[in-house]
């Protein structure tokens, strides 16, 4: 064999060794990034079963606030209503004379000027005098309770739904 020969059966083997050596390392780090690639489909699959969970959990809660809400909701325009029939009953009546407001008489025995109270009506307070009110000024007066009686209403429709939020 010429030296030639030997050089070139040299590279050969060495060309051989190399592929070989190359084809194990692929094979090698082929099989660590199946593994990996597995390992990886499996973090994201729990992830996102965490994550799905955590959404399930955060409607569940919004429906529950939303149905909570809606039935403070229905109790304040239940009581709303009742209220604004109520007035509403009340100034009819008050319309046709059928109730007429009066008002207790502070007595003052020094200046002798008390008014004369309205006669036959019975009251829990005894021998107290009273004065009628004209009509319309009980309108006002009751125009004027109903709008403090919405207020009050109002303020508890929200302190129920902010009470009903921050739980």
């Amino acid at each position: 064999m010429t030296p030639v020969q030997k050089i070139a059966g040299l590279l050969v083997v060495i060309a051989i060794a190399c592929f070989s050596t190359w084809k194990v390392q692929d094979w090698r780090y082929g099989e660590r990034l199946a593994v990996q690639s597995g390992l990886h489909k499996d973090d994201l699959a729990a992830i996102s079963n965490a994550a799905a969970a955590q959404a399930r959990i955060e409607q569940d809660k919004r429906l529950g606030l939303e149905g909570r809400l809606q039935s403070i909701d229905e109790a304040h325009f239940k009581e709303f209503s009742d209220a604004q029939k109520n007035i509403s009953r009340l100034r009819d009546r008050l319309a046709t004379s059928d109730l007429r407001l009066s008002v207790l008489l502070a007595e003052d025995s020094a200046s002798g000027c008390n008014l004369p109270a309205t006669t036959g009506t019975v009251g829990v307070v005894h021998a107290a005098r009273r004065a009628q009110l004209d009509p319309a000024h009980a309108q006002r007066i009751v125009a004027i309770t109903d709008a403090g009686d919405q207020g009050l209403i109002a303020l508890r429709a929200c302190q129920a739904y902010v009470r009903a939020v921050l739980r």
